[in-house]
């Protein structure tokens, strides 16, 4: 069997702000595929990862559109070709009728829209991980804090990353190795 492949280095930090000043050093380091685990959301930790605006409104907004013009179109459609009936000279299509069924369309396919985009962007599923198999890492729910960088980086080098993170008082640098070689 050969030697499992190295796929990153996984530091471990105590606290909020140790883990805050590690994603900002990270990042002005000048690394682009590395990532941050924490127990629980850290309030600026985005901006200290310089991570772009989210892209699931725009799905968000494409399903809403969509149910919405379906739902009138679905209504038009059925008043006009499908069962016309006039009653009492009303017309047989008018946006105020179709109001209800075009609002609940469009709260509908919004939600299906925001759940298939999460999916998508975040290539769901994804059954394992190799940072699974880590005894440090199952931590990242509890009480610690992590910063994984990938050997797919192209600024990484083994022995000057883990030098950094080291630097930045990781109080554990760990490789983490394909799980599947």
């Amino acid at each position: 069997m050969s030697d499992p492949k190295s796929l990153g280095l996984l530091a471990q930090f105590e606290t909020p702000a140790d883990i805050m000043h590690a994603a900002m050093a990270v990042r002005d380091a000048g690394f682009s595929k590395w990532d941050v685990f924490t127990p629980f959301p850290i309030h600026g930790m985005d901006d200290a990862m310089a991570l772009p605006s989210s892209k699931v409104g725009f799905f968000t907004f494409v399903g809403g559109v969509t149910g919405f013009f379906s739902g009138m179109g679905m209504i038009w459609f059925m008043n006009k070709f499908d069962y016309p009936l006039v009653v009492g000279g009303k017309p047989l299509f008018t946006p105020l009728f179709a109001f209800p069924v075009s609002y609940e369309l469009t709260i509908l396919l919004s939600a299906f829209g925001t759940l298939f985009g999460l999916a998508l962007l975040n290539r769901l599923p994804k059954l394992n991980n190799p940072l699974f198999s880590s005894e440090r890492f199952k931590r990242a729910t509890n009480d610690k804090f992590f910063v994984y960088v990938e050997t797919a980086d192209p600024k990484f080098s083994a022995v000057e990353t883990r030098a950094l993170l080291a630097t930045l008082g990781a109080s554990a640098v760990e490789e983490i190795h394909d799980t599947e070689a």
